[in-house]
């Protein structure tokens, strides 16, 4: 899709000094969840409810990257990638969410970062991707006036004790899903509805990344800070006045609702007057000036474009998503339609910011149905997904957008959340009873694309 990059498709055509990585997630890959004094998170709990997980997966051992670290980064570096994003689970260093500090978690983690720079990967520390302590929900999490005290606490033991190791580092993992999937929606842990909550968390939330920004900023000298976000391109499903009016409003809530902030804009109350409740939250909590901050990089998660139609029957945003079913395009196993052209386009809208000097693809990848015949995992699908996504990615850096990294979603197949171990991500496969490890065809055509040979 798209017109074709002006040099072929190589890892050389992106520069010597760019960042090719994967990412995981603690809450979806450590398993060991009551081991080493950790305390539980809210997916733990979350995870226990009948119904709210397919095929009632737990996260409890994941891929057990907790015990089997080792053997996954040296996956990692064999698999030709410099760079590796990972996130420290909270409640494994501060099981009760603040208080006492457990010493085994935070050796854990020392652990994971030495192995990553003895086998030469550039390690990308996310603070947060998810998962909450337990204790700390108990007292209203991300919808609590308490959380500006709580993140604060555990950025600066993360900084304070990493910081002469890790350059790189992630504050927020994809806010605009934690806080609407889990406050309002009821979707994810922590299982919450209403708009009461989602606005409390969405405040919380966007303080919360530009307060981590600044300790890290104070604490860990050369420190590279930047945050995620997740975007999709929102398409009106015609030019109709109503359906155009509708997509700006999608747009506001996937694109706009967390970046804007940051960037010293306020809330994106124009285009969805909604929004002006959170001003004020502003106004009423005195934090409005506490807002912005200068990342060092943002960090993009794109994975599909939105097709959006006006409706009136959905209260407030009176809009509601066309599935790509609607017509004939690729669409992976989760039902997302494949379209380089969207991430391209993600790329140059957050680039036209100005502000924004440097962004990072920090998640991308596709879910198809893997099966291992005769030890081999064939993912034709999963290859040409790559292809045509980081054909668009070279095209933009060719018009100009300073992109600078891309990471894989994922390494191995995981938790993924409420979709259970159903949706495989991985370039790795799991057999999630044996834990046996099975390089995807995906996984070779990594090696071989990054091969300075």
């Amino acid at each position: 899709m798209g017109k074709d990059s002006l040099r072929p498709l190589t890892a050389k055509a992106f520069g010597n000094d760019f960042a090719w990585g994967v990412a995981i997630a603690a809450a979806q890959n450590e398993g060991g969840y009551n081991e080493g004094g950790r305390g539980l998170s809210i997916w733990d709990v979350y995870a226990r409810k009948k119904g709210v997980v397919r095929g009632g997966h737990k996260p409890y051992v994941a891929c057990d990257f907790y015990h089997r670290y080792k053997d996954d980064l040296l996956l990692t570096k064999a698999l030709g990638f410099n760079s590796f994003r990972f996130s420290i689970s909270w409640s494994r260093v501060l099981p009760d969410g603040s208080g006492k500090v457990n010493k085994e978690g935070l050796r854990y983690y020392h652990d994971v970062i030495d192995e990553c720079l003895r086998l030469g990967l550039e390690p990308y520390v996310t603070l947060y991707h998810w998962d909450l302590p337990y204790a700390l929900q108990k007292e209203g999490g991300w919808t609590s006036y308490k959380m500006m005290r709580w993140f604060p606490r555990f950025v600066t033991l993360c900084a304070e004790e990493y910081g002469a190791k890790v350059k790189n580092w992630i504050v927020l993992n994809e806010p605009a899903a934690f806080t609407a999937l889990g406050h309002m929606f009821g979707r994810h842990a922590p299982g919450l509805t209403g708009l009461d909550n989602f606005f409390a968390s969405v405040h919380n939330a966007v303080l919360a990344q530009s307060a981590g920004g600044r300790i890290l900023r104070d604490l860990v000298p050369g420190a590279r800070i930047g945050t995620t976000f997740s975007c999709s391109e929102v398409r009106p499903y015609t030019d109709r006045a109503e359906d155009v009016l509708a997509a700006a409003r999608v747009d506001v809530l996937l694109n706009r609702l967390f970046v804007e902030p940051a960037l010293g804009k306020g809330y994106p109350s124009e285009s969805f007057k909604l929004i002006e409740r959170l001003e004020l939250y502003n106004k009423s909590w005195k934090y409005t000036e506490r807002m912005p901050f200068h990342f060092d990089y943002i960090g993009l998660q794109n994975y599909f474009p939105v097709v959006v139609r006006y409706n009136r029957l959905i209260p407030l945003i009176k809009a509601s998503e066309v599935k790509p079913g609607y017509r004939k395009v690729p669409r992976t196993a989760m039902g997302w339609e494949i379209n380089g052209d969207g991430l391209a386009a993600i790329l140059k809208r957050f680039w036209k910011y100005g502000a924004v000097k440097e962004i990072v693809v920090t998640e991308n990848g596709a879910a198809f149905k893997d099966t291992v015949t005769g030890g081999r995992v064939a993912d034709p699908e999963r290859i040409a997904f790559f292809k045509e996504y980081l054909g668009a990615l070279l095209r933009v850096r060719e018009e100009g957008v300073n992109v600078t990294g891309y990471f894989v979603w994922t390494l191995t197949d995981n938790w993924e959340w409420t979709e259970g171990y159903k949706a495989r991500f991985g370039l790795v496969h799991v057999d999630h009873q044996t834990q046996l490890r099975t390089i995807k065809d995906s996984g070779y055509w990594f090696r071989d694309f990054l091969s300075p040979a």
